[in-house]
């Protein structure tokens, strides 16, 4: 049983700046601060993200630890009504569908979701471009830890626990867009796959290691023999 793991944000879908204009929104509101332009957030997860914004604005720790999920309510409230705002369904990234469809239809692979982002806003941004988030039958998100090289472990306790035995590092792909999705599976071993719908090229992401590189998931028969391939 192979188990895969989409990142979500450059990956599987784009919200046009949905959630970069929700976060700094959400940050303005509960800080009294507006954030910097010019932070990079891919391959971040979402309380790092909050916490690299507020430090750069001269916010003190604590008072980042203290308010800390005030403004992740915040920003999952404000990522709906700016996901409402435009019409994202058409906003899945070629291949998407038909490659989630033809996974889901094996009996040798487990679909899930390894993201920064916190699990309501997957949600969201999932529903936004008609993912049902159900097919996604483990994962690990930025609700669960603040560091990403943290969740590969957590995603794979999960399906073990799905499963009822155990599963080898080796047997969970990683399918992301940024340099951290190609090493956050290491430290259990994972493989990882890269996809250049990002910001990063296939020659930024083949730098990294990973076991294969696509331009795009639009060729669903090559990008699952590279999930299935040992």
């Amino acid at each position: 049983m192979k188990v895969v793991l989409f990142d979500i944000d450059g990956t599987l879908l784009w919200t046009d700046g949905a959630g970069r204009q929700a976060v700094h929104q959400a940050m303005e509101d509960v800080f009294g601060t507006a954030p910097a332009p010019g932070l990079e957030f891919d391959g971040k997860t979402d309380p790092q993200i909050v916490r690299e914004l507020m430090r750069h604005a001269g916010v003190a720790d604590d008072t980042i630890d203290a308010r800390l999920p005030e403004a992740l309510d915040r920003y999952v409230a404000l990522l709906h009504e700016e996901l409402a705002r435009a019409d994202h369904g058409d906003k899945t990234f070629p291949g998407i569908a038909p490659l989630l469809d033809t996974l889901e239809g094996r009996n040798d692979v487990l679909l899930g979701l390894l993201t920064g982002n916190v699990h309501r806003g997957a949600l969201a941004k999932l529903a936004a471009v008609g993912l049902v988030h159900d097919r996604f039958r483990v994962g690990a998100f930025g609700s669960d830890h603040a560091s990403r090289s943290a969740l590969p472990a957590i995603a794979r306790t999960r399906a073990e626990e799905l499963l009822g035995y155990a599963v080898s590092g080796g047997d969970v792909v990683i399918i992301g867009d940024t340099p951290s999705d190609m090493s956050c599976g290491r430290g259990i071993g994972a493989r990882a796959i890269g996809v250049a719908t990002g910001r990063y090229s296939v020659q930024d992401l083949r730098a990294c290691g990973p076991a294969a590189v696509f331009q795009d998931l639009s060729d669903t028969v090559a990008v699952v023999h590279a999930i299935i391939k040992e």
